[in-house]
């Protein structure tokens, strides 16, 4: 009955769900923003270098394997209760699959093609736009897609600690009860795979024509995969 009374919840306070909705995307696209601006160069800088596989993949472990609930909580003593200390650790989550999928698409780029572009006496910024970036698309952007799921989908810890979103839905039953609870747990959950949706679509649509037969709409277990071979490399 409480799944029922959820979606009953949802109807009756369409505009407050809608109005915590667009807080919960915005908090989610800075984080994701500020991600891209610091984890996207470096990746794609170092692969086409063929260098720092260490800084690429095993340091950006590290802020993989800190709960987000535990930097928060530290956040709280340096930047105190807001959004930006949700923002802070919502980046933190973001920037491991970006980094390490841009930084293996350019440096597992196919050494023939890259051999033959530079053999046309194309110099090294010429091979890497218009050889390296072009073949690295599709994994680069699962990075960025599967970075985007997980921080729309956690962004909800944002109400606990006084930054907005559905997160202030879900940490508030007392207010809103059980039903308004999984109400906006079922609206975060659609969110999520709104985004994961419109990402695929996106990254299905800028990979280059040729490459796209041969290429799957790859997500966060290709991530995982990534990261795995990389880390043997």
């Amino acid at each position: 009955m409480t799944f029922i009374h959820a979606f009953q919840f949802i109807g009756n306070n369409a505009g407050l769900l809608w109005h915590k909705s667009l807080e919960h995307m915005a908090i989610s696209a800075v984080a994701v923003g500020i991600a891209l601006a610091i984890a996207l160069p470096l990746g794609l800088w170092l692969g086409h270098l063929h260098r720092g596989s260490f800084l690429a993949v095993n340091i950006p472990n590290i802020g993989r394997a800190l709960p987000s609930l535990a930097v928060l909580a530290i956040g709280l003593s340096f930047l105190g209760i807001g959004k930006l200390n949700v923002v802070v650790a919502l980046v933190i989550l973001a920037v491991p699959p970006i980094i390490t999928n841009a930084y293996v698409a350019v440096d597992e780029v196919d050494t023939d093609a890259v051999e033959a572009a530079r053999g046309m006496g194309m110099k090294p910024r010429e091979l890497f736009a218009k050889v390296e970036l072009p073949l690295a698309v599709p994994l680069t952007l699962a990075g960025v897609r599967t970075a985007a799921v997980y921080v729309v989908a956690t962004a909800t810890l944002a109400g606990f600690f006084g930054g907005g979103g559905l997160g202030d839905i879900i940490a508030n039953q007392a207010s809103y009860g059980l039903d308004g609870v999984v109400g906006a747990a079922i609206v975060v959950t659609v969110l999520a795979l709104a985004t994961d949706g419109l990402l695929a679509l996106a990254q299905y649509l800028i990979t280059p024509r040729g490459l796209r037969g041969e290429t799957e709409l790859l997500g966060a277990a290709d991530y995982e995969a990534t990261r795995a071979a990389a880390e043997t490399a």
